[in-house]
């Protein structure tokens, strides 16, 4: 709301119209003004026939990525009119000749520029996701139950498409448990001649995947990054008690729209592996649990897709050892999620990950391991 001395812009539709208020912006070919009588109200330029604003506003042309605070200092900052369907700037800057609003793809007001190229958000600011759970039971001649949850966060610096990204950082959590319990019985006596039944013990079969990883990018230019990374891995159908990752590396991003973007990365990292052992039994023998030390890599590539109708993520690893050549691994995540009520969505999501250096474990530890998971998707929003 503007203040008592504060002077309005002024807003004339094409059909006559006159508001007063303040302009908050142009993004896209659509400007947004604020009237006390009506709101924010969203219009394109054709819709328009004149506009004149006593703020100061920096004017983005079509085309230009604002890559560091010396390239952004040199667009034209200042009071903006608007007439005859072109932008006149009065201020630094301001171009001899007045811009065809068909050009200016963003006209943002100052202070949000100068917070943008100047500040950084604090800790709990800026963060955008989303957080998913689902989960089954089953109670019937065994008893079954699986849970999983997740979160995935990510903020980049900053966050607005006309000015190319300082920083970016990512932290990620997966989590998916589940048990099947068969429940203790009496057999009757086998054979029959035999008066003595049998009682057969309980039998408890789980299972449980975690996945955590975080991710910290520093632009060197706007599609160009260097990058540090933490990962960790807990597996128990395959034996892996815990596989650390901690390393840095280069990342590149290969694709850059509003509804797509394509990044590819490569890093170099210490690597341990903890796997478990097995206990002796009547028929097995004792396996004793081992540890790996590895330099490893990490060659990856993550795709995010978004539209009105649903969001699609994927991700894909690829870990050679280099110091011990059979201990690699490789893993595809996918989750398609498909909104249904404000920041809800319905998601299906799959992880399918291959330990080539599974320990000998009884019984035998497959290497490929695959998880098909279903939740309800909760967007988490976050603005600074």
């Amino acid at each position: 709301m503007l203040s008592a001395q504060a002077t309005p812009d002024v807003l004339v539709l094409a059909n006559g119209d006159t508001l007063h208020g303040k302009l908050v912006n142009s993004i896209g070919g659509n400007v947004t003004f604020h009237s006390d009588m009506v709101g924010d109200l969203t219009v394109g330029w054709d819709k328009i026939k004149e506009l004149h604003s006593s703020q100061k506003f920096a004017i983005i042309p079509k085309g230009v990525e604002l890559q560091g605070k010396k390239k952004a200092s040199q667009v034209p900052v200042g009071t903006v009119d608007v007439a005859d369907k072109a932008v006149t700037v009065t201020g630094q800057n301001a171009p001899s000749a007045p811009i065809p609003v068909g050009e200016a793809a963003f006209i943002v007001d100052e202070p949000t520029v100068d917070k943008l190229l100047h500040h950084e958000p604090s800790f709990l600011q800026g963060w955008n996701g989303a957080a998913t759970a689902g989960a089954s039971v089953v109670n019937a001649s065994q008893n079954q139950y699986t849970v999983n949850a997740g979160v995935g966060l990510v903020r980049t610096v900053p966050n607005v498409p006309w000015l190319s990204p300082r920083n970016r950082t990512a932290i990620n959590f997966a989590e998916s448990y589940g048990k099947i319990t068969q429940p203790s019985y009496v057999a009757p006596a086998n054979p029959p001649t035999t008066t003595t039944p049998t009682v057969e013990p309980a039998v408890v079969t789980k299972s449980s995947i975690m996945h955590a990883d975080a991710e910290r990018d520093w632009y060197v230019s706007p599609r160009a990054y260097v990058l540090a990374q933490v990962a960790f891995d807990h597996n128990y159908a395959q034996d892996l008690d815990l596989q650390q990752i901690y390393g840095g590396g280069f990342g590149y991003t290969l694709i850059k729209t509003p509804k797509q973007q394509l990044d590819a990365k490569g890093t170099v990292q210490y690597e341990k592996q903890s796997f478990s052992g097995t206990a002796a039994t009547e028929t097995t023998p004792y396996v004793p649990g081992t540890t790996n030390n590895l330099i490893s890599s990490t060659f990856g590539a993550s795709y995010l897709y978004h539209s009105k109708f649903f969001n699609f993520t994927q991700g894909v690893s690829f870990i050679p050892a280099w110091n011990q050549t059979d201990a690699w691994s490789f893993a595809e995540t996918n989750m398609v999620s498909f909104p249904t009520y404000k920041n809800l969505s319905f998601s299906l999501g799959t992880l399918d990950t291959y330990l080539n250096d599974v320990p000998v474990a009884y019984p035998p530890t497959q290497n490929n391991s695959f998880q098909f998971t279903m939740g309800v998707t909760y967007a988490i929003k976050s603005k600074y």
